[in-house]
């Protein structure tokens, strides 16, 4: 039986991929891909700059059709085909899919292993110079407001059992939204915001939330977006 393997690729900067990962992904014979095309172009990149070799097939999978794959994919991992995931950037499974066809492969007894790499969830945190030795990590806020307000006094209970920062991935097109509601409700918290780490056009906030309303509320945010605070 082969082995299925979680890949983390770069979240921007192309130099940030591993030895290990490389040589996992151009030796294995699928690659599970959030988006083929996105993908494809990494690997080129990679062939040309690396002198690679190795054709993998490039096979679709995300959110809406992983339940649909999981069959077909175990059947290749059965069969002795070895599969690596990858998401579109980042570490797989965070806040991307995957969940369930590990879980699927943990039940069957195939080998799971960790190509472990990049995460805009760890660049945001060691880079805010909030505390590290504990945080919550909230995955993509819930789009309602409602949804999401509660969800952040849930965080800030806990925070006040046992202080932690809260990390949190938001869209730009709602960031100054959450921005206002944190102003509102945490007036005086210590918020960081990470946008397009490791990408040409970088850039890290930090200040109270009213003070990062100010700075971005008239301007058109573009990019990932990580957010922190304690």
């Amino acid at each position: 039986m082969a082995t299925l393997y979680i890949v983390s690729t770069p979240i921007g900067n192309r130099g940030d991929i591993s030895l290990r990962a490389l040589e996992v992904l151009f030796k294995v014979e699928v690659i599970l891909c959030e988006d083929t095309r996105k993908t494809g172009l990494l690997l080129e990149h990679y062939r040309q700059t690396q002198k690679l070799t190795g054709k993998p097939d490039l096979i679709s999978f995300y959110e809406e059709n992983e339940e649909k794959r999981i069959p077909q994919v175990i059947g290749w991992l059965k069969a002795g085909k070895d599969v690596a995931l990858v998401s579109n950037s980042g570490t797989p499974l965070v806040s991307d899919p995957g969940f369930k066809l590990v879980r699927e492969c943990v039940g069957k007894n195939i080998s799971v292993f960790p190509i472990p790499g990049a995460s805009a969830l760890l660049a945001g945190l060691v880079i805010s110079g909030l505390p590290t030795d504990k945080f919550i990590f909230l995955g993509f806020l819930p789009k309602k407001q409602g949804k999401k307000e509660k969800l952040l006094e849930k965080a800030r209970q806990i925070q006040e059992i046992l202080p932690q920062t809260v990390v949190f991935y938001e869209s730009p097109f709602r960031i100054v939204k959450t921005l206002n509601l944190l102003a509102e409700k945490m007036p005086e918290a210590r918020v960081v915001v990470g946008r397009e780490l490791t990408k040409k056009f970088e850039e890290v906030e930090r200040g109270k939330p009213a003070e990062l309303v100010k700075k971005w509320g008239d301007k058109k945010i573009k990019g990932e977006l990580v957010v922190m605070f304690s």
